[in-house]
């Protein structure tokens, strides 16, 4: 079913804005994949706050022109579905991690902070821990020493509180 021209530019006006507000963009090939594996991969994202659209490629690279995403239109060949984020890793991380579990979806490339990623870049981007994960490790670290101080000087006061009780019944 042909989209007339004002159905094409409604679409790409729409990824457009998608993609101004986004950070990073996610492409994978889904030849193969079912209907039910292709509305999984939909919650997933939704759930996750990741834009995935199935385009024709012709729409999707006017809809990234001028944008940082447009480094990835070497990429966009064959059937593509485009997840983008407005998160550094969520779109990537999606793409990832239903491909592991699905054969069939195929990683292609995407984009990120004006550079095209290939393969294995997506899937580093992917392996980054999220933004709220990366907060609770740093308040750890930043924990970690004051933790330690206050076992040191628990462990002293300890030592000398217990020296003098074991020195007052001698005495006695």
């Amino acid at each position: 079913m042909s989209l007339n021209r004002n159905e094409k530019a409604a679409v790409v006006s729409d990824v457009a804005a998608q993609a101004a507000k986004a950070q990073t963009l996610a492409l994978a090939e889904y030849r193969g994949l079912t209907v039910e594996a292709l509305n999984k991969l939909r919650v997933t994202a939704r759930a996750q706050g990741v834009y995935l659209h199935v385009l024709k490629n012709t729409l999707a690279r006017r809809a990234v022109a001028g944008t940082s995403f447009e480094a990835a239109s070497d990429a966009m060949v064959g059937p593509l579905i485009y997840g983008f984020s407005e998160d550094a890793v969520a779109a990537a991380k999606v793409i990832a991690d239903f491909a592991k579990t699905n054969d069939k979806l195929v990683i292609k490339g995407g984009a990120y902070g004006g550079k095209a990623l290939d393969v294995e870049g997506v899937k580093a981007l992917a392996s980054v821990p999220s933004k709220e994960v990366l907060l609770s490790q740093i308040a750890g670290l930043l924990l970690s020493p004051v933790q330690r101080t206050a076992a040191v000087l628990a462990a002293l006061a300890q030592q000398k509180g217990g020296g003098e009780q074991a020195e007052a019944p001698a005495a006695a």
